[in-house]
């Protein structure tokens, strides 16, 4: 098949996904759309050598078959990159398919300058695409098809661009499609994601979690069949489906609980389908089909989650049961509707299909874009400070708590009495002082639990302290308290620098980068609003500053290790023949201290898998790539993006820190500390036990060379009669 025919093959494909009853007149809308494209986009490949336009075919094609939009939805995913790529304008746009397409194509189209000095263009982007959500939602769905079809293909790009275009997916997108309700295609980018993070991983998980499957397929069958004959007998038509976690989901669970894969016992999942019966509420047979499983198997009690009386806020609707199935296994079980089936799986498309049908989802819905309009309207953030505070706002797990009066409102799992009070008024959140929960007095810091009734206590003379950031967990909160500190902030720079150059003026010295760099070092600050805002609070005496500014410059510096910076995407100064970003070329190799920092959140040591960020300055930060630091700056500076390995090391240590327990017995203590003291290249810096029922928990802060011979003693250590478990602490803060 050559090109052409390849083109059309793919177009046809396309007409045949769209909704059934699609008008004549829309499939000659979409074929022009397509014509168009294909003419603009003549001579252009992609990465993979492809022509180009099989891109945009193939984001209208998951926009209607995956997503489930229309007609507009797909004639907008064939132009999305037509305004970017080509000379054609929005105006053009506009002209040739209307007002409404050339709106969807213009909040599609990338941001091509960076808008203010702290911003990204990956963050501008992302702001102006959500500033159109606010009026047309579809933008955000060919949007995330867009990306999925990248990741589809993103073999064909260098390692690099790999590792910023996942880390930017698992951190905004993935999270984006669960708030559309696109459980799928959230599933795939999360998987997807972790192949290109960490491909090791990934392909062992993916073994495992196959052969576990191949495994207990007979499990399956013995536990579906006796469910299949009553829901039979019953009277049901039904789809029963066997399924495991996906790659991502369990590699996640992994991490957060320091439990290996054996550990895991809710890998099966059975999902029966139903066509509902007539003049029967969906949510009374989904309750009936309940009875019937718990009639056959033992139900976990704690483990029942009821989204049919209350669906979550992005739609979702089903009811999850865990039963002990046979063997001893542990086997999930989700019901749903043949309508809440499609919901969960299309998200928000199918979601306004059943709109009628469901008005109160669709009212959490229409609350959730409110919210986010109402970010986007605060004065004073820049794009990646929204880009942060949106991700804070796509919380996967929910709360419905009640006000006084009994209206519901939903918070994040984990929100408290002061993210509450901003969620009903900005105002009563300043003025918040406490509360009381079901009339009882609580602080503000106090974590409400669904079927709450909160009330809010005021007072005229609050304000919001700094403390409260520790406690708040939405967006709302956050963005608010943070508002008034800058305001704060920017009147005590002004009386800072006043001071600062006073001070200047008064030792006969000029005012420039020179003078304020050597406060900044000797003072031990890192930005000059730092010095600023110490002055103008008092922290700093202005005859500290002084002395600073009279001592000598040093220049002092330890060499420890060997790391090797590959080509950053952002440097373009390079002859481009030489493709040095795309082959991993060595251009420099870094043996002083100075020029670069182990970050502190995650504490890579030689041999972890490590990313360089050169975000401020000239120093490299160098953080593990699974640290969820890492993965939010490479989503946000996706163009500052060192690639870094460690080549050689010196006799220098890192600090690493284990965790371990088991069972308590006179001299375990002991011999886990001889076994440390024999290692000649570990040496421990702090150590803390404790004991309770016999069981015993420790913590230990070890100085190792690296993970060589941070898993050698590992094993030594799990190797010990009584030790259960022994793992590696990732990104505590020490």
């Amino acid at each position: 098949m050559d090109e052409q025919e390849m083109i059309e093959a793919a177009f046809d494909d396309l007409i045949k996904s769209l909704r059934k009853g699609t008008t004549e007149e829309s499939v000659k809308m979409i074929r022009r759309a397509f014509e168009f494209a294909r003419e603009a986009h003549q001579g252009v490949r992609r990465k993979s050598g492809e022509p180009y336009i099989l891109h945009p075919l193939a984001v209208a094609k998951i926009a209607v078959k995956e997503i489930g939009l229309g007609t507009k939805s797909a004639v907008a995913a064939l132009l999305h990159d037509v305004v970017e790529d080509t000379d054609y304008t929005v105006e053009d746009i506009a002209n040739l398919f209307g007002p409404k397409i050339a709106s969807l194509v213009d909040g599609l189209t990338k941001i091509s300058e960076v808008m203010g000095s702290n911003t990204t263009k990956q963050a501008e982007s992302f702001r102006k695409m959500i500033l159109t959500l606010a009026d047309d939602v579809r933008v955000i769905l060919i949007k995330i098809a867009d990306r999925l079809h990248n990741m589809r293909t993103l073999d064909s790009m260098p390692e690099h661009k790999q590792v910023k275009i996942a880390s930017e997916t698992l951190y905004i997108y993935a999270p984006l499609a669960h708030r559309m309700g696109l459980h799928a295609i959230k599933t795939e980018l999360e998987d997807l994601s972790l192949k290109y993070e960490n491909p090791v991983e990934y392909q062992e998980l993916e073994k495992r979690i196959h052969d576990y499957r191949d495994e207990h397929t007979g499990l399956y069958q013995q536990f579906i069949a006796p469910i299949r004959e009553r829901l039979t007998e019953s009277g049901y038509r039904y789809d029963i489906t066997a399924r495991t976690k996906s790659v991502y989901s369990v590699w996640s669970k992994m991490q957060r609980r320091h439990i290996s894969f054996e550990e895991i016992y809710d890998l099966l999942a059975v999902r029966i389908v139903f066509d509902p019966k007539d003049n029967q509420p969906e949510k009374w047979q989904c309750w009936n089909i309940y009875s019937l499983i718990t009639d056959m198997y033992s139900p976990k009690p704690e483990r029942i989650r009821d989204w049919v009386s209350v669906p979550k806020a992005n739609g979702y609707e089903a009811l999850h049961l865990t039963v002990m199935g046979p063997g001893g296994k542990w086997i999930e079980v989700q019901i749903r509707s043949r309508r809440m089936d499609e919901i969960a799986e299309k998200g928000l498309a199918a979601h306004w299909k059943y709109k009628g049908d469901n008005a109160e989802a669709s009212n959490e819905v229409d609350k959730w874009l409110a919210g986010i309009k109402e970010m986007l309207e605060q004065p004073g953030t820049d794009a990646l400070e929204f880009l942060d505070e949106f991700k804070l706002n796509l919380f996967a797990k929910e709360i419905r708590v009640f006000t006084p009066k009994g209206e519901m409102r939903t918070l994040p799992k984990g929100a408290s009495v002061l993210d509450f009070a901003y969620d009903i008024h900005t105002e009563i959140g300043n003025s918040c002082i406490g509360g009381k929960v079901n009339h009882k007095l609580v602080p503000m810091s106090h974590r409400l639990q669904s079927g709450d009734q909160v009330e809010v206590l005021t007072s005229d003379k609050q304000k919001p302290q700094s403390d409260w950031l520790d406690f708040i967990v939405t967006a709302k909160a956050r963005n608010n308290i943070l508002m008034v500190f800058r305001r704060e902030k920017k009147e005590q720079i002004r009386i800072g620098t006043t001071m600062f150059e006073k001070l200047l003026e008064d030792m006969k010295l000029p005012f420039g980068a020179e003078n304020l760099n050597k406060a900044l070092l000797h003072l031990k600050l890192q930005h000059k609003d730092d010095l600023y805002v110490s002055l103008a609070k008092g922290h700093l005496d202005i005859e500290e500053v002084r002395k600073a500014l009279k001592k000598k410059s040093e220049n002092k510096f330890v060499k420890y290790w060997k790391l090797q910076f590959f080509k950053s995407e952002k440097d373009k100064s390079v002859p481009s023949k030489e493709k040095e970003e795309e082959k991993g070329k060595v251009i420099n190799d870094i043996t002083d201290a100075s020029d670069f920092i182990i970050a502190p959140c995650c504490n890579p040591i030689p041999g972890d898998d490590v990313v360089g960020m050169k975000i401020d300055g000239d120093k490299i930060t160098v953080h593990k790539r699974k640290c969820p630091e890492a993965i939010r700056l490479m989503s946000s500076y996706g163009d500052k993006i060192v690639p870094v390995k460690w080549v050689s090391h010196k006799i220098m240590s890192f600090l690493a820190v284990i965790k371990l327990n088991g069972i308590d017995s006179i001299g375990i203590v002991s011999d886990i500390t001889m076994i440390i003291s024999k290692e000649s290249n570990v040496n421990m810096r702090t150590v803390h036990f404790e004991t309770k029922d016999g069981i015993f928990e420790g913590i230990i802060h070890l100085y190792v060379h690296n993970t060589a011979d941070l898993n050698n003693l590992m094993m030594k250590i799990a190797s010990l009669k009584g030790v259960e478990n022994v793992s590696r602490v990732e990104n505590l803060d020490v």
